[in-house]
């Protein structure tokens, strides 16, 4: 949360010390420990404020960018109301017509009445091919309205697939996602260690008159960290589920305790018909067996509403399955898969009887990205992004106010842990340790500021030493 130190005891009265002498108190465990959280926030805020910035601005344009997305492909995405929609089967072959290169992987059927249909191609050449090339089709006309390159399950266009990935990777590829899981792993440390370090001076801030000069900046700081810790706590928790390495912990987990996301089953249950229904493709058009209009049909009987996926078959042995993918509340995430050569659904799994961890992850995932609540939900995540990078700059502007206008100030003496208690202390450096195992990107850095620290201390020791002599 915060980017530069609180004040510490040896900074002039005038500044932020309360003038007034306290009476002696009995030291708790507390005691010892703030001025390690003060030595850690201090560095953590300097250090990792500059990955915060860049994710907190891209974070803002991505917020952003579903209503831009609207605004550029309004012609692909729209049509005018007609009276009847066509056969899904039309749509397809119409699709087909004007792209015949790739295959059919997916089809999106118009999920509101003035929606276009989506075809998804694979195999394109010169489309990504991690991504598809999205067929736009008009469902009263079958006439193609454009065709443009789609990215993940929320069916990014390339705008909003470019500010996707300037935000995970800066379009550096899988190195660059290092970046974005660093500045997670490290922002609910600082917003925590924000909170407890404000609320510990509050009795203190209280008792100091005059609201200018670094105090105010303090004040300006600390209160906005307050306000918006449990979002920032939110968006690091859920950004680390599907980062590159704690992401990986969170799925072993998840996993171990049986609550990975459970998947339809697509093998089909027809025996030998399923099989020579599933092979007769017409065309490339994604028909199998009974064909899109009947697997579509038996979706929706299993009570599949708008807005669904359809999967082809990938194989001979293999189902039709189709899926809700609305993702914004009331989530649908229901799926079936339905049999090519008889057309009988053969499995179900409904979103409801997912685990209670999938569901988590879900709708954390979704209220990160903006989308479980829409437009408010993207509007929330603008002014927490700009709340985050207002505080970033009144942290920096306490460090150079700690250096009273000439210089940077200077870091929170170390040495503090001597003072610890060992019933506090080893406690704790067990639970860094562990969280350090599960989140690499905060365990690491660490690990590696405690070494140059110490080694920093010795030295410093040691001149101070010799210089005595």
């Amino acid at each position: 949360m915060s980017t530069a130190p609180s004040p510490t005891t040896d900074e002039a009265p005038h500044d932020d010390a309360p003038t007034a002498e306290a009476a002696p108190k009995k030291r708790g465990p507390w005691a010892p420990l703030r001025p390690l959280i003060l030595r850690l926030h201090f560095y953590a805020g300097i250090l990792v404020a500059p990955f915060l910035l860049v994710s907190a601005t891209t974070g803002l344009l991505y917020a952003a960018s579903f209503q831009v997305e609207k605004a550029v492909y309004a012609h692909e995405l729209t049509v005018p109301v007609g009276d009847t929609k066509l056969p899904i089967s039309q749509q397809v072959e119409a699709a087909r017509k004007a792209h015949p290169e790739g295959t059919v992987s997916a089809v999106r059927p118009s999920p509101q009445d003035d929606a276009t249909t989506r075809v998804l191609l694979s195999g394109v050449k010169g489309v990504d091919p991690t991504h598809t090339l999205a067929v736009f089709v008009d469902p009263y006309t079958a006439k193609v309205r454009g065709a443009l390159e789609q990215y993940g399950s929320t069916g990014a266009l390339p705008v909003r697939t470019w500010i996707d990935e300037f935000h995970r990777d800066l379009h550096l590829g899988e190195n660059g996602r290092l970046y974005s899981e660093f500045a997670a792993s490290w922002l609910w440390v600082i917003a925590l260690g924000g909170v407890v370090l404000w609320f510990s001076r509050r009795r203190a801030l209280r008792k100091v008159r005059g609201t200018s000069g670094r105090r105010r900046t303090l004040g300006l700081h600390g209160a906005l960290g307050v306000w918006i810790a449990l979002g920032l706590v939110f968006l690091s928790a859920t950004g680390l589920t599907w980062s590159k390495y704690a992401g990986e912990s969170v799925t072993r987990l998840r996993t171990s305790l049986g609550q990975s996301t459970p998947t339809v089953s697509s093998a089909a249950s027809g025996g030998e018909h399923a099989g020579h229904g599933s092979a007769s493709a017409s065309g490339g058009t994604g028909e199998h067996g009974v064909g899109l209009d009947k697997v579509l049909d038996a979706a929706r009987a299993k009570g599949l509403g708008d807005p669904v996926e359809i999967v082809p078959p990938a194989d001979a042995e293999s189902a039709y399955v189709v899926r809700q993918i609305q993702r914004s509340w009331p989530e649908k995430q229901d799926s079936v898969a339905v049999d090519p050569a008889t057309g009988v659904v053969t499995d179900t799994v409904r979103f409801a009887d997912y685990p209670v961890l999938a569901k988590l992850t879900r709708w954390g995932i979704d209220l990160h990205t903006g989308i479980l609540f829409g437009l408010v939900n993207q509007i929330a995540l603008m002014l927490l992004a700009l709340a985050l990078i207002l505080m970033i700059v009144l942290g920096y502007r306490m460090w150079w106010q700690r250096g009273r206008g000439t210089s940077f100030g200077r870091p929170v003496p170390r040495g503090a842990w001597a003072d610890v208690p060992p019933y506090v202390l080893v406690p704790a450096l067990a639970l860094v340790a562990a969280l350090g195992y599960f989140v690499p990107l905060l365990g690491i850095p660490l690990a590696g500021f405690i070494v140059v620290d110490v080694v920093l201390g010795e030295i410093a020791h040691r001149r101070k030493r010799a210089a005595s002599v």
